[in-house]
Order: structure tokens, then sequence, then C-alpha cells
């Protein structure tokens, strides 16, 4: 389990007995902790119906109901390094179709926490990056800015597309729909010590 930053390398194991070596028992009991509700994920049945009525399955590398199989299995890596938590679009589909009532949607949430925690989420993919610089501005200034946040975004994924929709970005500016001046709140020392309670 990392916290320091930095990016552990993992490749899936193709041996069945090193995976079965790999296995976290304690995966799905952690995970339960993170969602209120959590501990029905026990009582999942493989129905499928959390894949079926998701309109983001076909682009995810394992599907709702294949990631609670692997999660109660406790392949914490396999699940930890998938993308689907991140394709989510948390439109709840699945956890309002769940004859089991279990909140899948809540579980991708803590799969993603777990995954920015421990830096583990996929290389260059959009999402995990815009939702860390999202929080490290609020959490420094209270606000985020669009402009400073699209730009931090481009840098770290896709600096190409950053000169390609230059111009675009220029016509946003001059018509005033993206200011470039960094938005703050008063008193950031106030919601420093805030966010330092809640997170204890």
């Amino acid at each position: 389990m990392r916290t320091d930053g930095k990016r552990k390398k993992w490749r899936p194991v193709k041996d069945q007995s090193k995976f079965e070596a790999q296995l976290h028992p304690g995966f799905a009991a952690e995970i339960a902790a993170e969602v209120p509700g959590g501990e029905r994920l026990h009582q999942c049945i493989q129905c499928g119906t959390c894949s079926s009525v998701c309109p983001l399955s076909a682009y995810m590398d394992l599907t709702p109901r294949r990631l609670i199989a692997m999660t109660r299995a406790g392949a914490r890596d396999d699940v930890l390094h998938s993308v689907s938590p991140w394709v989510c679009t948390s439109c709840y589909a699945c956890t309002v179709e769940c004859p089991k009532r279990i909140p899948i949607t809540d579980i991708m949430h803590a799969l993603r926490r777990i995954s920015m925690r421990e830096v583990t989420y996929p290389r260059r993919f959009i999402t995990p990056v815009m939702t860390r610089e999202f929080v490290d501005m609020i959490q420094r200034r209270g606000r985020s800015t669009e402009s400073w946040i699209s730009l931090k975004l481009y840098l770290r994924t896709r600096p190409f597309e950053l000169v390609k929709n230059t111009p675009v970005g220029g016509r946003l500016v001059r018509r005033g729909r993206l200011g470039l001046r960094r938005e703050s709140i008063r008193g950031r020392s106030e919601l420093r010590t805030m966010l330092k309670a809640v997170s204890r």
C-alpha cells in the first residue's frame, strides 16, 4: 500500500498460483468500511444487473459485476489498477437496479479514493489527474479556476493538445467565458483547519 505519491509498477499476473498468493483477503472489508451500507457487498448474487444497466460498461476493462466479484475475492491490485471506477459517470443506475441494494456507485467512489491515495490509477488517464488538481486547488484556495485546472490537465496528460486548443481558449478569454486570474476565498487558513478536522 503506497501513500508516498509515487507510482508502483504493476503487471497483471498470468500464473494462477502467483495470483492466489497476491490476493488480499481483507480487501472487501476495507471497501465496505469506506462506504455507508458497504457491508452489503458480501450479499452480491452476481446476477449481472449492474453490468446490464450500466451505460458505459462496454468501455470498462472490468464490468461492474466482475469488479464486485474481484473485490470480494481480494484481487486488490487488479481492481485498483482498473479503469472502470474512472469510467463510471455516477449515474447510480446500478445502485437503483441492484436487487440486493448494494451501493455500487459509492463503491466505485471508494475505489477512486484509494487509487488516488496509492497512485494506482491508469497512467495519463484524464479523470484522476483532473480530480487531483481540482481537490488540491480547493484545499489551497477554497475555489477552483477552470483555466488553471485545464492548463495543468493538458500539461500532465496531453501537452500537444494544449497547443491545438490554444485558439479556442483565447476566444473564451476574450469573450469573458474563461478567467485567467486564480480565484480564492478569504480565510484560507480556517478552511485548511476545517478540512484537517474532517479528514481525521
